[in-house]
């Protein structure tokens, strides 16, 4: 890390402060914006790495950053996907499948101790981690971070320790490794309460938390149906060939145009399936049966399907580096 961060940065951090998607009331307006804070993530931070899960709003995130570079002669930087080993197994496809196809260099971040533990003692997604056998770093997180006092906590992603170990401890091992400067991550604004206030540019400077950097965050201006738009209008029809130019919206995987198939297409198959939110496979489900960009959006609530949604816990957790 270079020892001025971040005085060599020229960011404003209070860019999107009190806004929300209504401020963007055009989906124009809210690509317009994207491509503006990401051109500046670009061209402002000296080793900048993307977040990504797979899901649609990291993949937006993506494709802005890979038309931006290509625009302004750019580099695109190194992707990073936290395996928190509680994946989909179609989730890890789709990322070897669209990071080959487009030439990413992806960053695999793991808690490499907690993984370790889970696979000497086979365990199972909710069984129990004895705390004392793990390593120095992950204790002093239970318990002088997290301030957790059991002797044992469950191995499962969403739990507030699971969660805190499994990717914002993966996360920040990856930020120290590869001397990262600026996280270009895929939150939004209407997505929860707990990222409702934050800006397009969002300091982590506490070394004592996490390794000091920023998050870039285009595209906090768009709500789930803008993210949907954005696919259909512009991400599928710019990175598929033979895909109509003036966008189509499938009803479903057979209903792809032009004999196209759902390999083809840079959405995750969970989303065709009816899934509106990818957390883990133990404990996210579908939100109907359509595919998600055809359910009701509007009345319904997008992370319905996850298990962890307490907004006092993703504040919590938003303080520890949680995305």
């Amino acid at each position: 890390m270079p020892q001025d961060f971040p005085d060599y940065l020229d960011v404003d951090y209070e860019a999107g402060e009190g806004e929300d998607p209504a401020d963007y009331p055009a989906l124009e307006d809210k690509i317009e914006k994207a491509i503006e804070v990401t051109r500046e993530g670009l061209e402002q931070y000296e080793n900048p790495v993307v977040m990504w899960t797979g899901g649609k709003d990291s993949t937006l995130t993506l494709y802005f950053i890979k038309e931006v570079a290509e625009r302004f002669d750019l580099d695109v930087p190194p992707a990073v996907f936290i395996d928190h080993f509680q994946h989909f197994d179609a989730i890890h496809d789709f990322v070897d499948r669209w990071a080959d196809e487009w030439g990413l260099e992806v960053i695999y971040a793991r808690n490499e101790d907690v993984g370790a533990y889970a696979d000497e003692h086979d365990l199972e997604p909710g069984d129990d981690i004895p705390v004392d056998a793990l390593d120095e770093q992950n204790q002093h997180h239970i318990r002088n971070l997290l301030e957790y006092e059991d002797d044992e906590f469950p191995f499962l992603l969403d739990t507030y320790v699971g969660n805190h170990l499994l990717k914002t401890v993966a996360l920040n091992n990856a930020l120290e490794e590869y001397d990262v400067d600026g996280v270009i991550s895929g939150v939004r604004w209407d997505e929860q309460e707990a990222r409702a206030d934050e800006t397009f540019f969002s300091p982590r400077h506490d070394p004592d938390i996490y390794p000091p950097h920023d998050r870039i965050q285009p595209i906090l201006q768009f709500d789930e149906a803008a993210v949907w738009d954005a696919f259909w209008n512009f991400v599928v029809p710019d990175t598929v060939a033979g895909y109509p130019d003036e966008g189509y919206v499938p009803e479903s995987d057979d209903d792809l145009p032009n004999d196209l198939t759902q390999d083809d297409i840079p959405v995750s198959p969970k989303y065709f399936a009816g899934f509106r939110s990818l957390g883990s496979e133990v404990s996210t489900e579908k939100s109907a049966q359509e595919p998600a960009w055809l359910q009701d959006i509007e009345n319904t609530t997008e992370r319905a399907g996850r298990a962890q949604d307490k907004e006092d816990l993703m504040e919590r957790l938003r303080d520890l580096g949680y995305m």
